[in-house]
């Protein structure tokens, strides 16, 4: 990168929110003649080292497995319990050891466009990954916790490697005898989980959206199944289809 000629507004928006440059160029960037590409510079470096810092407190709970021997340690975690519409979704992802992917995080703090973008990284990265899912059909038989807990287990069980230690959020996978690890706010707390989360949600995002070409009214493409108020008016007026959740649909203490 021709860092020395690139205008500052140029240099500004390559440097904003993309730690991928090579540290060694913008260090030399940080001591430009330019004031203002100089101070920009600077403080990209301060921010990437932050991002890094929290990056490896990311990968606490797996260090400490992998020093243990287990090698194959997955994140498990999934979304959907709150919606009125829709299965819940739950991704399991094994990630390379020491690996530090930007932008990993609980996925509900990142932008859509964040969570993209971080999912290409994570796919591209991944040792293996896999969804998992239960329908609107079964959250209505077993209640939501169950059908997040089977949707965890069919995420795990459809890797393409069997992991030799799980690492999931806030539950205990009960029909599977791997090792596992419940984490509370484990999405914030664990990279392969935190991976999971985005994984998973960006799966259901598209699923919604595929919802939304048939039943527009609801506006699928903006509350993704939720309560909001403009979806609750659509079911007043238009009913429910047949992906709610009928059990949901009685539960008034979920509005």
């Amino acid at each position: 990168m021709d860092w020395q000629n690139m205008p500052v507004v140029e240099i500004d928006r390559a440097l904003k929110n993309d730690f991928a440059w090579p540290v060694a160029e913008i260090e030399i960037l940080s001591c430009d003649k330019r004031k203002v590409v100089a101070q920009k510079a600077q403080k990209w470096l301060k921010k990437r080292q932050k991002e890094v810092d929290r990056l490896e407190n990311l990968l606490f709970f797996e260090r400490q497995l992998w020093q243990t021997g287990f090698e194959l340690v997955a994140g498990v975690d999934e979304v959907g319990r709150g919606p009125l519409a829709g299965p819940v979704v739950a991704a399991a992802v094994i990630l390379p050891q020491n690996a530090l992917i930007w932008g990993v995080n609980d996925s509900k703090k990142l932008s859509h466009t964040q969570r993209q973008k971080t999912e290409e990284i994570i796919k591209n990265q991944a040792f293996a990954w896999a969804i998992g899912q239960a329908s609107h059909q079964e959250i209505d038989e077993i209640n939501i916790k169950q059908a997040a807990i089977l949707a965890m287990s069919r995420a795990v069980k459809a890797l393409n490697t069997a992991p030799q230690y799980i690492l999931v959020d806030a539950e205990n996978i009960k029909d599977l005898t791997t090792p596992q690890k419940a984490i509370i706010k484990g999405d914030a707390k664990s990279m392969a989980i935190g991976a999971a989360s985005i994984i998973a949600k960006c799966y259901r995002d598209r699923l919604m959206l595929e919802y939304h070409a048939k039943w527009p009214q609801y506006g699928f493409d903006r509350n993704m199944g939720y309560p909001t108020l403009e979806h609750r008016q659509a079911i007043e007026k238009h009913g429910r289809t047949p992906i709610h959740r009928l059990s949901f649909m009685k539960d008034k203490s979920r509005s």
